[in-house]
């Protein structure tokens, strides 16, 4: 496999981590993962990743909670998904470091943005933990931030769904399935791609999205490769 991208930050699903059970971790979903990722390491492609937490935490349905504060707690969801990535690709004999975006020095490396780009041009893979470290701000956000600060060719966003539809295809059996978009259709049309800062920070710095089902964890493999699957978005 001859990777299409260089240099590529993956957007994993917290929900997409576990697997048919619905919460927490699925480890056979997660060697799958790791195991896709290895392969695209080995063929040359330098992967970043940023994961959600929403298999252990989703602050949105928190009730009353402070939202600051609930959104710190998604933050630590991240970082437990974040070492579980770490330690399933040292078991395969993948280098990795995470680096997380509020300091946890026994546990992982700080984020530099620098330190980063090393280990990438290593052949690490860097696991970036607790999104942006700010509240307000999503993962999918974090995604964009870290692709920009890095100069990732590409965001891929693995998630539960094939790309992107004009409307909920588990709800809407004749829901149509884009093969490319913009980032404007996106904004304009309220599709549920990312939310709209990250849209609007990719659509203004010419990043494209690749949009795919992570179900099949050789999607990863397939998208490195630059094979027709899922959406594209761009400017």
């Amino acid at each position: 496999m001859v990777p299409k991208y260089k240099r590529i930050l993956l957007k994993l699903s917290g929900e997409a981590l576990s697997g048919e059970q619905g919460f927490g971790l699925n480890f056979d979903t997660v060697n799958s993962v790791c195991r896709a990722i290895k392969e695209c390491v080995d063929a040359g492609a330098e992967i970043a990743i940023v994961v959600g937490g929403g298999n252990f935490w989703r602050g949105r349905t928190s009730g009353d909670m402070d939202r600051t504060r609930a959104d710190h707690m998604g933050m630590l969801a991240t970082t437990i998904n974040s070492l579980a990535l770490a330690d399933a690709l040292e078991q395969i004999d993948c280098p990795v470091r995470v680096q997380t975006a509020i300091a946890m020095h026994e546990i992982a490396e700080p984020y530099i943005r620098n330190k980063a780009v090393r280990h990438l041009e290593k052949g690490r893979v860097v696991v970036f933990g607790c999104g942006t470290g700010n509240p307000f701000f999503s993962t999918d956000t974090a995604s964009a931030l870290r692709a920009l600060e890095i100069e990732a060719d590409i965001i891929f966003k693995a998630s539960m769904v094939d790309g992107v539809y004009d409307s909920d295809p588990k709800r809407n059996p004749n829901a149509v399935k884009f093969d490319t978009l913009s980032f404007m259709d996106v904004l304009n049309r309220d599709l549920k791609v990312m939310d709209s800062t990250a849209a609007s920070l990719c659509n203004d710095n010419n990043l494209p999205i690749l949009v795919f089902n992570l179900q099949q964890p050789e999607n990863i493999v397939r998208a490195v490769a630059g094979e027709n699957i899922g959406t594209i978005v761009h400017s």
